[in-house]
């Protein structure tokens, strides 16, 4: 049998027993989904302190309201919009603004043979974390959690327009970050 299947069968079990008022089966789906989600809030609020908050209201919010999920969708989804969601609350009380594509000018463009540069995974995430929240959220959105910009734009409240122009302004600030890393430390 597909794993794919298989998990899906699973979580609709789990999902069903907690319909029911199973505890047990409470914790085994927060056993599940609890790191990943943790991972999807931690990259959007860029604390470990909120990410923490985070999951733990969204898993109350999940739960409080799984009556109302229908099994057809995968939990997981289902599940990675609350965080989402939720993440972006957390942004919103902080008064984190997404600047307009009017607000801002171009990114300075430094001429670099980009063949002398070393994209890794770990100096691509500290870059991340070094981007400002507007920034860091479309593209965590986008990038990693497969939103389109016109999902994101309805989510945040902002134009597709500015969805678009800030992740090319995160992509462009992160190549600069890590220039700027490599060529301070190849000094």
């Amino acid at each position: 049998m597909d794993t794919k299947i298989e998990q899906k069968e699973l979580n609709s079990s789990l999902v069903n027993r907690c319909k029911k008022g199973d505890n047990k089966a409470y914790k085994e789906l927060y056993g599940l989904y609890a790191k990943a989600m943790f991972n999807i809030s931690l990259r959007i609020v860029n604390s470990t302190d909120d990410a923490n908050d985070v999951l733990q209201e969204a898993f109350i919010k999940a739960f409080q309201s799984i009556q109302k999920f229908d099994n057809q969708a995968a939990f997981g989804g289902w599940l990675k919009r609350v965080v989402v969601n939720q993440s972006i609350d957390v942004i919103r009380k902080k008064k984190e603004n997404f600047i307009s594509v009017d607000q801002v000018g171009n990114l300075e463009e430094d001429e670099v043979e980009f063949e002398e540069i070393v994209y890794d995974v770990e100096s691509v995430r500290e870059s991340m974390l070094e981007l400002a929240d507007g920034y860091r959220i479309i593209l965590t959105l986008y990038l990693f959690e497969d939103y389109s910009h016109k999902d994101i734009a309805s989510m945040l409240n902002i134009s597709e327009g500015t969805s678009k122009s800030q992740y090319n302004r995160a992509k462009k600030k992160i190549i600069q970050l890590i220039q700027q890393k490599t060529f301070s430390h190849a000094k």
